[in-house]
């Protein structure tokens, strides 16, 4: 294994920047959250807007628009599971390709798979272990925690201020709830042309059980001094922090109409190797970018990670955000305390008094790309004494075969040549695997850093997409 690892990198330039046991079904991921985020997944879509091709902060809609969806192929070998695919994911010359995501409410489509599963869907006779570690089952537990506060949600938006009408228009529907509180579309008509409108994303913060005002107001801008000074293609853009009439706090931010990647993982099962990675490589560049800032996330998972209808990955939720390095400072500070959510949470946080966040970044990201290629968990927490499928892993990292799991990213099938699957070596496959063990090397003083990640010979060759690229 050290061995394979220490061949990852080359000497090239800069980037610019199964064992069907052994993990479980996305679905079923744990719910714990360590530390409740403040500023939730964000988890936004729409169902009738288009995304726009102007500035990130926001999204145009023509009122009159419908979406269209893409016509079958004629062809006789692209039907069925392939098409539905293509619709998705389109593999274009030149190694280019670019993403189609519906633009669905995420309530409404947890809801329809809810449905699904309840209706015979899900096979009574699943392993154990995949309804272990599904992803289903953290929604499943959101939605009875969330299921009394719904209606109250439904009542009606903030109480809107005139600044908050007359700077982003009248918030609407629901897109998205958790801890924090709601996230709703707020529709700013266009006063040159009235079939058009401005979309934004409007977070209503919830106050906390006996949090006093000074707390709530100190949280809230904390975490607003975070988001709204990152700039970046692949982080959301926050845009104000207003007050409404109760004195409670709205955070308005950019609109990303293609919904979460949890939701879009758990729908599609898993994404295809070249979709995975195109997501894998946008996260990481936000991840860089952010750690240049001195700031960290402390909370990456699927639920925190939004995306356009053009495959434009975005972090969000900077709730449990921290800043480990001021400007004039060239030391990074170590953190403390524990938070986030138990599946991604890195084995350090629960046995060191103080430790390296960008480090604990780093190790989410590699538990989220094989949840988006495997559609499953590794393992529930990354604590040998307490979860089995961890200290396999452990055990599978000593040996020259690996861990299964993991080992199993070079298997492609025969249906994945229509997105260009096909033309991926073992040799680049085996880098994949590499970078991955790296990531998730449970010492973090060996972990590589996102730099590094986009330096390795596997990301390099990782072909962005446009909308990755620049974000719209």
């Amino acid at each position: 294994m050290a061995n394979r690892i220490s061949r990852m990198f080359s000497n090239t330039g800069k980037t610019t920047s199964k064992e069907p046991d052994a993990h479980r079904d996305f679905s079923d991921s744990s719910t714990d959250s360590v530390k409740p985020p403040s500023n939730g997944s964000g988890r936004q879509s729409k169902p009738t807007s288009r995304p726009s091709s102007r500035a990130p902060s926001r999204q145009t809609s023509t009122k009159e628009d419908n979406e269209r969806k893409p016509k079958s192929s004629s062809g006789k070998d692209q039907k069925d599971s392939s098409a539905a695919a293509h619709k998705r994911f389109e593999a274009l010359p030149d190694h280019a390709h670019c993403h189609h995501l519906k633009s669905t409410r995420r309530q409404e489509k947890l809801t329809d798979l809810l449905r699904d599963m309840l209706g015979g869907g899900r096979k009574k006779d699943d392993h154990v272990d995949d309804q272990q570690l599904s992803l289903m089952s953290t929604w499943i537990d959101q939605f009875k925690n969330e299921r009394d506060k719904l209606a109250a949600d439904k009542k009606g938006g903030p109480n809107a201020t005139a600044s908050l009408v007359d700077k982003y228009g009248k918030c609407q529907e629901i897109v998205g709830r958790g801890a924090f509180g709601i996230v709703r579309i707020s529709h700013k008509v266009d006063p040159k042309d009235s079939r058009v409108e401005q979309l934004y994303a409007v977070k209503e913060f919830r106050r906390r059980p006996q949090e006093t005002t000074k707390k709530y107001q100190k949280r809230l801008t904390s975490e607003f001094c975070i988001s709204s000074s990152l700039r970046h293609p692949n982080v959301i853009h926050t845009l104000d922090l207003l007050q409404d009439a109760k004195g409670d706090y709205c955070e308005v931010m950019e609109y990303c109409a293609g919904g979460d990647l949890y939701t879009l993982v758990l729908a599609a099962g898993k994404l295809e190797v070249a979709e995975a990675d195109c997501f894998f490589k946008q996260l990481m560049r936000g991840v860089e970018y952010m750690h240049e800032m001195g700031v960290a996330h402390r909370d990456l998972k699927p639920e925190n990670l939004l995306l356009t209808t053009h495959g434009a990955l975005k972090i969000t939720d900077f709730g449990n955000g921290e800043c480990f390095r001021m400007a004039w400072e060239k030391e990074a500070h170590m953190t403390a305390g524990l938070c986030g959510s138990a599946p991604y949470i890195a084995p350090e946080e629960y046995i060191e008094r103080e430790f390296d966040p960008r480090a604990v970044d780093l190790w989410a990201t590699g538990v989220i790309y094989m949840a988006m290629r495997t559609g499953r968990h590794l393992w529930r927490v990354a604590r040998k004494d307490e979860d089995e499928f961890y200290q396999r892993y452990l055990e599978g990292r000593k040996h020259e075969d690996g861990y299964a799991p993991i080992e199993t990213l070079h298997r492609v099938s025969a249906d994945n040549s229509l997105f260009g699957a096909s033309k991926l070596t073992d040799s680049s496959q085996a880098r994949c695997r590499n970078v991955i063990y790296s990531i998730l090397d449970p010492n973090p003083s060996r972990r590589i850093n996102a730099s590094q990640v986009l330096k390795s010979e596997w990301v390099r060759e990782i072909k962005l997409c446009k909308a990755g690229e620049e974000g719209f």
